[in-house]
């Protein structure tokens, strides 16, 4: 039944039923009052769930965000880059809303806000972050949300594809600057990406065992795609290994991620080309591969690419080399 009370010029009416949780609001006016209770209770009689409001008063978007962090992303492998998305996120306007107040116009003026800061690709990550969260909160952590505010929104175009590419002399500049490295395995990861088009991730956690130089193929049992695969090797890419001597246990290239960004940092500056990214290099390798003549589900099975449009975004072919199998 529903109870209703005046206090301090206001009607504040509360419904309780055996079983629900009861459900309490304000009104100036006390036919308001009583059309909401009666509304509440037909509910009721209908048997619908109801739920209680009062949690998104006072939880906030920055509090969905650390219980995200804690429980989410802490197990993802990508969870450091992730971990440092959100800690930006936390530092937001957003973050400070309640989830009352986390309408979707908040997000879409948030989205074109920060499509004037950072790349398209940034704004698509944070995007899907808010949609994956608000998600949970409704479906898992038993959170009152009418809707996922996010999830209606139109999300940030992709931007255009890199299309940078190695010229001939570029290459020689390259290989020069990696003989100025004191490290020869770094020298050979390096040669090594280009020459399959492995990620920095794959390559710093291949293991000699995963190598069989008898069908020249190498398994790569940790992908982004969470799909193991198995590549095969080129000669210049077995040359390449062994070129790092016959002590074959434990990881081929035992260098961290991290390691790897700096040497590479030093290289491009000494090949005088800055604006050339260590994740270009597989843009190169895919697009060799295809100038090689081989087919996209041959080069699939290398990149490990289930979407073929993506592969094509990987993909720069030369007109030159087109031109001269013509």
């Amino acid at each position: 039944m529903a109870t209703l009370r005046k206090r301090k010029g206001k009607w504040q009416v509360q419904v309780r039923r055996q079983g629900q949780p009861a459900l309490s609001r304000t009104f100036i006016l006390q036919a308001d009052a009583r059309a909401w209770a009666r509304t509440v209770e037909a509910g009721m009689d209908r048997g619908e769930a109801l739920v209680d409001p009062r949690p998104l008063r006072t939880l906030t978007v920055d509090d969905l965000l650390e219980r995200y962090l804690r429980t989410v992303t802490v197990l993802k492998r990508g969870a450091a880059y992730e971990t440092a998305r959100i800690k930006c996120l936390r530092r937001t306007s957003l973050a400070r809303l309640s989830l009352v107040g986390a309408t979707p116009d908040k997000f879409a003026a948030y989205r074109d806000q920060r499509l004037t800061e950072v790349a398209s690709a940034t704004v698509r990550k944070e995007m899907a972050l808010f949609r994956h969260m608000f998600r949970l909160a409704r479906q898992e952590w038993a959170l009152p949300l009418a809707v996922n505010p996010v999830a209606g929104l139109k999300p940030p175009a992709n931007g255009k594809a890199r299309n940078r590419r190695l010229s001939p002399t570029e290459a020689g500049r390259v290989e020069a600057a990696l003989e100025k490295l004191r490290s020869p395995v770094m020298r050979a990861l390096i040669r090594f990406a280009l020459q399959t088009g492995m990620r920095r991730g794959e390559l710093v956690k291949c293991e000699w065992h995963h190598l069989n130089e008898a069908t020249r193929t190498l398994l790569i049992p940790e992908t982004k795609t969470d799909t193991p695969r198995t590549i095969p090797l080129s000669g210049d890419a077995l040359a390449t290994l062994n070129s790092l001597g016959t002590n074959r246990q434990g990881t081929i290239f035992p260098v961290t991620a991290n390691a790897v960004m700096l040497a590479w940092e030093r290289v491009r500056a000494w090949a005088g080309m800055p604006d050339f990214r260590f994740h270009d290099l597989r843009h190169e390798a895919i697009s060799r591969f295809f100038e090689k003549g081989l087919s996209v589900p041959e080069v699939a099975l290398i990149s490990g690419h289930k979407d073929v449009r993506m592969l094509m975004r990987y993909t720069h072919l030369r007109a030159e080399t087109v031109a001269a199998r013509l």
